[in-house]
C-alpha cells in the first residue's frame, strides 16, 4: 500500500512525500510524484499518538472504562498506542501475576496497541525485575495517598531503593510528585479551595527530591503529569548536569487556569491541581525551551456517581480527567505548535519514555498512521465521546483538527466517526 500527501510529518520535517507499507511496517518514503494507491492531498499525514499516560481500569473497575472503550477513544483521536496506568484496575499490576491477569482481561478488545506499566508500592521490591522480563514497560509510584487503598505509596526510603533497584534495567520509575506533607484539606465545592489544598510546592518539594535522589542512584525517574511550573527549573538543572529525569505535561494543564473555572464544577478536578494563567503561560515556556518530554492525557475516569456533578461537591469527588480523545485537536487548536512539535511531543516524546520503538514516519517503524485535517472543527458533544462515559470538561468547546482516518499496522481502525472491522491491537511488551 501506498498513501501519498502534501503534508507528512517526517523526522526531518513536513514535506510532500509518499509512504510506502508493506504488510505492518513502513518500507520507505518517497517523493510525492511516485504513484499511490491513496491521495490524501492536503490532509496531514502524521505519526500515530503515543499516550503513556491511560487509566483503563480493567480488570476491576470495568465500569469506570476498559479496554474496549479507551482504545476505541484512542483510535477516534488519532492514538495508536496507549500504555496503561497500574493502579484503578484491580488488582493493581504490582506483581507478575496481576500483570498477566490485566493482558488477559485485554485480549481481542484492544483497537490500538497497549503498553503495560508496573507499579512501585510498599514491599513489591521483588517484584520489579520479573515484571520486566515479562513485559512490563516501567513502574509507577505515587509519593502521596493515591486515592484508591490497594496501591499505597512509597516514602523517602522506599523512593530510594525501587530506583537502585532499577538502575541497571534502563527502565524508567514514573512518579506522581507530590508530597503529603504539604496537602490540606478543601472544603464543599470551591475550586479555589482546592487548589489551595494542593499548592505547587507539594509538587516542587517532591520534584526536587527525585531529582536527588536520580543523581545518587543514577536511575532514570520521570515525573508523570507535572502542572507546577516552578519546577521547570528542576529539570533545567537535571538536563544541564545529565541527571536523568524528565517530565511530562497534559492537555488541561495547558488550556485551562484555574481563574476561568467555576466553583461546583468537578469535572475540572485532577491531581495535581489546574492552576493558574501565569502558571500555563510558564509551563507553554517550557515546552518552547524543550524541558518537557511529552504531552499525555492522564486519562483517569469514574463511575459518574463518583465525580458529584449533581451536588457540585469538589471536595468528594474522584479527581481524574477524560481527555483521551482529544488531546490533538486540544493542542493544535491552543495555536503554538507546529506540526512537528506536535509529533516530537505527542508520537516520538511518549515512545520515548515507555522505550517504544514507535511515534515516527520511518523506515522499519510500524505503520501507525493519523490522517487528520488540521482547518476543520468540531464541537465537543455527548454523541461524540467514545469513552464509556460522556463526562470530560471539554463539553461544549469547539475544537480545530479533525481525525479522519486512523491505521494501526498498516490496517485501517477508524474512519470517518466510526470503528472500522475488527479490535485488532496487540500487548506491546518491553
Amino acid at each position: 500500500m501506498i498513501l501519498r500527501s502534501r503534508r507528512v510529518v517526517t523526522p526531518s520535517g513536513v514535506r510532500p512525500a509518499t509512504i510506502h507499507i508493506r504488510g505492518e511496517k513502513i518500507e520507505r518514503v518517497g517523493d510525492f510524484e511516485e504513484p499511490a494507491d491513496v491521495d490524501y492531498g492536503d490532509l496531514v499525514i502524521m505519526p500515530g499518538l503515543v499516550d503513556s499516560h491511560v487509566h483503563v481500569n480493567e480488570p476491576g473497575r470495568t465500569e469506570w472504562e476498559g479496554f474496549e472503550s479507551a482504545t476505541r477513544a484512542a483510535a477516534a483521536g488519532g492514538v495508536t498506542t496507549i500504555v496503561d496506568m497500574p493502579l484503578n484496575s484491580i488488582p493493581p499490576t504490582t506483581s507478575v501475576d496481576a500483570l498477566l491477569a490485566k493482558a488477559q482481561a485485554m485480549e481481542g478488545k484492544c483497537w490500538v496497541d497497549v503498553g503495560l506499566w508496573g507499579g512501585a508500592v510498599p514491599d513489591n521490591l521483588s517484584q520489579l525485575k520479573p515484571m520486566l522480563r515479562e513485559g512490563a514497560l516501567g513502574f509507577k509510584c505515587f509519593l502521596v495517598d493515591s486515592g484508591v487503598a490497594e496501591f499505597g505509596f512509597l516514602d523517602n526510603l522506599g523512593l530510594e531503593a525501587a530506583m537502585r533497584e532499577l538502575r541497571d534495567t534502563n527502565a524508567p520509575l514514573l512518579v506522581h510528585a507530590e508530597l503529603p506533607q504539604f496537602i490540606g484539606t478543601a472544603k464543599g465545592a470551591s475550586y479555589r479551595a482546592y487548589l489551595q489544598s494542593r499548592p505547587s510546592e507539594a509538587e516542587d518539594a517532591a520534584i526536587d527530591l527525585v531529582y536527588q535522589t536520580a543523581k545518587r542512584t543514577h536511575a532514570r525517574a520521570h515525573v508523570v503529569h507535572l502542572s507546577s511550573a516552578a519546577a521547570l527549573e528542576i529539570l533545567l538543572r537535571a538536563r544541564d548536569h545529565r541527571i536523568p529525569l524528565t517530565a511530562e505535561t497534559t492537555p488541561h494543564y495547558l488550556h485551562f487556569e484555574a481563574e476561568k473555572i467555576p466553583d461546583g464544577a468537578p469535572q475540572f478536578k485532577c491531581a495535581p491541581p489546574i492552576r493558574e494563567h501565569a502558571n500555563r503561560e510558564e509551563l507553554w515556556r517550557g515546552i518552547e525551551d524543550d524541558l518537557l518530554a511529552g504531552i499525555v492525557s492522564d486519562h483517569s475516569p469514574c463511575a459518574p456517581e463518583l465525580k458529584h456533578l449533581q451536588d457540585g461537591n469538589v471536595e468528594r469527588a474522584w479527581g481524574g480527567i477524560s481527555s483521551l480523545q482529544f488531546g490533538l485537536p486540544i493542542i493544535w487548536s491552543e495555536g503554538r505548535l507546529e506540526l512537528e512539535s506536535i509529533a516530537r511531543l505527542m508520537c516520538q516524546g511518549p515512545a520515548a519514555i515507555a522505550g517504544l520503538e514507535k511515534g515516527a514516519i520511518k523506515p522499519g517503524y510500524d505503520a501507525d498512521l493519523v490522517i487528520w485535517s488540521p482547518e476543520e472543527s468540531f464541537r465537543v458533544t455527548p454523541d461524540v465521546v467514545q469513552h464509556r462515559h460522556k463526562i470530560t470538561p471539554y463539553s461544549g468547546e469547539e475544537l480545530r483538527g479533525v481525525v479522519k482516518e486512523t491505521h494501526l499496522r498498516g490496517r485501517k481502525v477508524w474512519q470517518d466517526g466510526r470503528a472500522i472491522g475488527s479490535p485488532s491491537g496487540q500487548w506491546i511488551r518491553k
